[in-house]
């Protein structure tokens, strides 16, 4: 059966553009969204996200009628499901948006439909969403019963893209699917091959799941690596951003920049559902995890050293002024998902009294976490003026450009203003 109508559930930093993609290349395309304001919104044409060239897909698809989004699921010939999988209590992976999704599409399902999974999720989980659709929908029949027979397929394919280059990536680079059924693995492939230019690389459901796991604890691991470097260096006295660029002149060495941690929805949370399916043997990528979760603690050691260093000099905790520059995960976004940086500055702003300026260029109000009499969503000019530390969290283009007064006290933990 052929594709004409595609419903994407989950209209976030992946569901959108993917529906943007799928429009693109003239399907009909449903978004589904909990979120009144976020179908209002790109029923107008308009986005909710930055994320570059989105905004004029969204427009072009809406306007040519190829795009609409609605509250509820609506029946399509294939649902893609790009939900959060956050994780709960002790980083055990919480299925539980992937579950309601599953549920509102049900009643909607119709022979010959198909339902792919493309949230990042643990191992097992497009099986557990294929019993949650069969509990729901006993009239049909789902692989994990009627095999190649079965009325409707179910697969998995995990986005892979990098935020800032998102619109590029989903056509550029290649897709992992796994199916339950290799006639699932099939139509998936022929469903994305409509705007993938990529390869769309075969296999089964639940090695799609773990590859997407794997790539991120692979670079989990190396981050984990330079993290750790930087702090053994800032013990013995050596300036870890010279000794990085001289070990990488070895032709085998290739060492990460370190930072204050690692965010984001991928790598800060994805390793942890390797860890829970497998804890006796998942020793090294827990460590990495650890290694880079424990990262903001050892920059907040830094960011007091520098107000005792201050406070020493005369000035008092409620005149002192400290700046954090950058909140986003990474550089050039807008993204503050599981972002370390944004935690720093909540901290920082919980036990410091005097004022704390945010600079992070890419937002226009500060974070609910961040929303105390003492912090202010501040320019670059002016907290680079007025801040007596400033602390330099995420290398933005704005502010690798710019230079610090020589007098300021500065906490760099990217290494482009020391």
């Amino acid at each position: 059966m052929s594709f004409d109508t595609v419903s994407v559930i989950g209209l976030g930093y992946i569901g959108l553009p993917t529906a943007a993609a799928f429009a693109a290349a003239r399907k009909r395309v449903i978004g589904v969204d909990v979120t009144a304001s976020i179908v209002d919104t790109i029923n107008r044409g308009e986005i909710h996200i930055v994320e570059p060239d989105l905004d004029v897909a969204v427009r072009d698809a809406v306007a040519g009628g190829f795009l609409r989004a609605s509250l509820k699921p609506e029946h399509a010939d294939a649902y893609l499901i790009a939900v959060p999988t956050p994780f709960k209590g002790d980083h055990q992976p919480d299925l539980a948006y992937i579950e309601a999704a599953a549920k509102a599409l049900a009643p909607v399902l119709q022979k010959g439909d198909l339902v792919v999974l493309e949230s990042t999720s643990p191992v097992g989980a497009t099986e557990q969403l294929a019993q949650w659709l069969a509990d729901a929908r006993p009239d049909l029949s789902f692989p994990q019963q009627a095999g190649e027979a079965a009325d409707v397929n179910v697969a998995h394919c995990p986005e892979r893209v990098l935020p800032g280059q998102v619109m590029r990536e989903l056509i550029e680079n290649d897709r992992v699917i796994g199916g339950m059924t290799p006639r699932c693995s099939q139509r998936a492939a022929e469903l994305y091959k409509s705007f993938v230019r990529g390869q769309c690389i075969v296999t089964n459901a639940r090695t799609a799941e773990m590859c997407k796991l794997t790539e991120n604890a692979f670079r989990d691991v190396n981050i984990a690596f330079a993290n750790e470097l930087s702090m053994i260096c800032d013990t013995l006295g050596i300036n870890v951003w010279e000794l990085v660029g001289l070990a990488n002149r070895h032709p085998r060495v290739n060492i990460l920049q370190p930072g204050p941690g690692v965010g984001g929805h991928c790598i800060a949370v994805d390793p942890w559902f390797i860890v829970d399916s497998a804890p006796e043997q998942a020793r090294l990528i827990r460590t990495a995890r650890e290694v880079n979760n424990g990262k903001p603690g050892w920059v907040m050691d830094k960011i007091d050293a520098a107000i005792k260093e201050a406070k020493a000099a005369g000035k008092q905790d409620k005149d002192l002024k400290i700046a954090v520059f950058g909140l986003a995960f990474k550089p050039d976004i807008d993204d503050l998902r599981e972002s370390p940086a944004l935690g720093i500055a909540v901290e920082l702003a919980q036990r410091h009294p005097g004022p704390v300026l945010a600079v992070e260029p890419h937002i226009q109000a500060l974070p609910s976490k961040l929303s105390s009499p003492n912090v202010v969503l501040s320019d670059l000019s002016t907290a680079s003026r007025e801040a007596d530390i400033a602390v330099l969290l995420v290398d933005h283009k704005p502010f690798k450009e710019h230079a610090m007064p020589a007098h300021m006290k500065i906490v760099d933990t990217k290494g482009i203003w020391t």
